[in-house]
């Protein structure tokens, strides 16, 4: 049994993805963090970085005590190891995934994410700053429709590289992206929507948090945190 300690987020969108393309038992343990959830101090005590997703395995490989994990490409690799699905054990085929697996958390996930709060969240409109990460996710976008252009999946074979970088392209209208302009990138997207895992996982993001707003609260809870 995984729990997943989750909300309804691109990055715990990722661990949704694989779960139910992987049909591992997992119980979704909502963390909201706009209320300040991910401050507890048991979430803390195995997701230091007071960011979801995490998860804990009650049955890990070694048969010890609950494993906790944090970072979502970290998760990722972990229940692809522990499962054998979804990353090739050979040395070529694996690091094809997670080269674009890594890309997806260093690159497309960070700017599609500065993106976001530059054109939804800021208090105030900064057009250098809209610009920086728009063009930026236009830029990525480019690499990812290039790559795309010979193969049905991101490494050849589907893997957790298409579940990392999906959700962060579902939001291309609020990133100012128009996938007609990225036709490889468009077949792909349609081609992982039709999946019925990706389709249980968004409908389990709906029943858990229907309707996402950002309030002047819960901004002051996920921006602007510092060390204290």
């Amino acid at each position: 049994m995984i729990e997943l300690y989750y909300w309804t987020t691109p990055n715990g969108h990722k661990i949704t993805i694989f779960l139910e393309e992987a049909g591992l038992p997992y119980k979704i343990i909502p963390v909201n963090i706009s209320k300040g959830e991910q401050f507890d101090p048991f979430f803390l005590s195995f997701s230091p970085n007071n960011r979801i997703p995490a998860i804990r395995d009650l049955t890990p490989g070694d048969g010890g005590e609950p494993l906790g994990v944090f970072e979502s490409g970290a998760i990722l690799e972990y229940l692809a190891d522990k499962t054998g699905q979804f990353l090739p054990c050979k040395t070529r085929p694996r690091f094809e995934a997670l080269q674009w697996l890594y890309w997806q958390m260093g690159g497309l996930g960070p700017m599609a994410g500065q993106n976001h709060h530059f054109v939804q969240y800021a208090p105030e409109r900064l057009p250098y700053a809209m610009e920086r990460y728009i063009k930026e996710t236009n830029r990525l976008y480019g690499v990812l429709n290039k790559r795309l252009e010979e193969r049905d999946y991101i490494a050849g074979e589907y893997s957790i590289a298409d579940m990392a970088c999906y959700p962060w392209i579902v939001p291309h209208e609020r990133q100012q992206q128009k996938l007609e302009e990225f036709p490889h990138l468009k077949a792909w997207f349609e081609r992982m929507a039709a999946r019925p895992a990706v389709q249980r996982a968004y409908a389990k993001a709906q029943e858990i948090n229907p309707n996402p707003t950002v309030t002047p609260e819960s901004r002051a809870v996920l921006f602007g945190q510092t060390a204290r």
